[in-house]
């Protein structure tokens, strides 16, 4: 594996004078750079999804070799490689308590995992179609698919007993996640679409239509007042599900970005894309803050650990990627205090264009 570089954005300096006659742009230097910790090599093909346990002590991931493999991250650990599905495996997640991992596949089912060395799982059709995404609300009760038969589900975990459908994409869902307090589901579809949900009265809130390509990848930002989503237009897009307001648009990849992760702090979002490479976002300044270059070809999927120390990254060399994340070490809140005053107040739909890099 040839050993991956960081390009550290350079700041955009306002230009404009504070008053001690300083500028009042925050230096890079302040971040420590993310740093590789591991490389885990036992998939036969592309990396399709991964999730890391609650504990950190387990990373999940899917294939497309049909695979679900548990890495352990404390030395000398075995992995355990699960085999049930009959196609490709196309997400995985933990359950908040750890105790269980979802996968779901082209094969058209949902399997559930006891994430030891015996593997063993409990399998059910879940759609017509191949099943896109999984994911389990924060208490760790209901489940979420959705699939290319158009349609979004939520079942119950205990039994595995479906309780009721979401039915007004026209096109595949690649993408279904529940809000931190379960209470909303966003979705993703190849109709273009970003779909808010209320779960309780099972409409549809609202419909988010900028993205000019399918969307791949979607989820809800920690304090559940925002959603982020990745698309084949190469885009990252953020809204305010209050307003429905486009809040930031990020034309930062130069080709399908597939999967998005957002910082436990709110302040970071990270991206991965076909373009090979994964993306650092500022949220709070609207910048890009690194771009890290480690997978050889397209890189599937990124995902924090729960605490945000660590993020892991997959691809379609078939390597998952164990990363510290380092910048966040620092409390960013406290440095754009003291810049605050100098700095151009932000307006509510900004297009950030990608800085000149540094390569180190």
């Amino acid at each position: 594996m040839e050993k991956p570089f960081i390009n550290r954005e350079s700041f955009i300096n306002t230009k404009k004078k504070n008053s001690t006659g300083n500028c009042p742009c925050i230096s890079l230097f302040d971040l420590d750079d993310p740093t590789l910790e591991r490389h885990f090599k036992g998939h036969r093909d592309a990396i399709t999804s991964l999730d890391f346990s609650s504990n950190m002590k387990q990373i999940a991931s899917g294939s497309v070799d049909a695979c679900v493999m548990i890495w352990n991250t404390r030395p000398q650990m075995r992995a355990y490689r699960f085999v049930g599905h009959k196609d490709a495996v196309t997400s995985v997640q933990f359950s908040p308590s750890g105790h269980l991992v979802a996968s779901a596949s082209r094969d058209k089912t949902v399997r559930l995992w006891v994430p030891s060395v015996k593997g063993e799982s409990t399998v059910f059709r879940a759609h017509t179609g191949t099943v896109r995404s999984v994911s389990f609300s924060s208490d760790g009760q209901t489940l979420l698919t959705s699939s290319d038969d158009k349609s979004i589900k939520v079942w119950a975990v205990h039994r595995q007993k479906f309780l009721f459908s979401l039915n007004q994409h026209i096109n595949w869902v690649r993408c279904a996640r529940f809000s931190p307090d379960g209470r909303l589901i966003v979705s993703a579809s190849d109709d273009k679409t970003v779909k808010l949900w209320d779960k309780n009265s099972r409409e549809c809130i609202n419909s988010f239509c900028e993205h000019g390509g399918y969307v791949h990848h979607a989820d809800f930002h920690p304090s559940g007042t925002c959603i982020a989503a990745a698309s084949t237009d190469n885009t990252v897009k953020v809204w305010d599900i209050r307003t429905h307001k486009l809040l930031q648009h990020y034309p930062v990849h130069s080709a399908t970005v597939n999967s998005l992760s957002f910082h436990p702090s709110g302040n970071y979002l990270i991206t991965a894309s076909n373009d090979s490479t994964l993306k650092i976002l500022d949220l709070l300044e609207g910048r890009l803050l690194y771009t890290l270059h480690g997978h050889q070809g397209p890189a599937s999927c990124v995902s924090f650990s729960r605490t945000g120390d660590f993020f892991a990254s997959g691809g379609a060399d078939e390597q998952v990627m164990l990363w510290r994340t380092n910048f966040d070490s620092v409390d960013y809140s406290e440095v754009l205090q003291q810049k605050g005053a100098g700095d151009e107040k932000a307006s509510d739909h900004r297009s950030y264009s990608q800085p000149s890099a540094q390569v180190r």
